[in-house]
């Protein structure tokens, strides 16, 4: 088990290829947009898209030499990027992340994060329920009173708040 969480999940290489791919296209819509929107002199001086068009050509130059560098990297500097144990300790934090994110539509986020907090008190953490359910509940009573009652910014909620009148 210890020798699959050793390999190399991804190299370098291909990380940096990649990341210049994925800028490299990021210049384009910019640039592209910004040619859209007039990227040139005017009359009355610089249309709406003259400097961001510029950026994105800047963006896309880098995004080139990066590409070539990485294309032509010798295998001795292709190192790991990131190892297979180490990937799988950022996925079990990103994905439960995600599904936290998509929650707050739906339940609010003072109940999607009770929840994102006991959760990982409890799979992660190893606490139990006496410890997890006094801080998750907790943590977002603190958070409701900071942020709706003292600061007046109001937060997204859910069904739940809209129960108790708190909407």
């Amino acid at each position: 088990m210890q020798e699959s969480q050793d390999k190399s999940a991804v190299s370098q290489k291909t990380m940096e290829i990649a990341a210049a791919l994925l800028f490299l296209l990021f210049g384009a819509v910019v640039s592209w947009d910004s040619y859209r929107l007039g990227a040139s002199w005017g009359s009355d001086g610089p249309q709406a898209g003259y400097f961001p068009f510029y950026i994105g050509a800047i963006i896309i130059v880098c995004s080139l030499v990066t590409l070539v560098q990485a294309v032509l990297m010798s295998p001795t500097k292709n190192i790991p990027f990131v190892m297979r144990g180490q990937l799988k300790m950022v996925t079990l934090v990103m994905v439960p992340t995600l599904v936290y994110v998509g929650l707050i539509h739906w339940l609010g986020i003072y109940v999607a994060s009770a929840i994102y907090i006991a959760l990982f008190m409890w799979w992660l953490g190893k606490y139990k329920w006496t410890m997890i359910v006094p801080v998750s509940l907790g943590v977002n009573v603190a958070f409701f009173l900071m942020f709706e009652i003292w600061f007046k910014v109001p937060l997204p909620k859910g069904p739940l708040e809209a129960a108790l009148g708190l909407n």
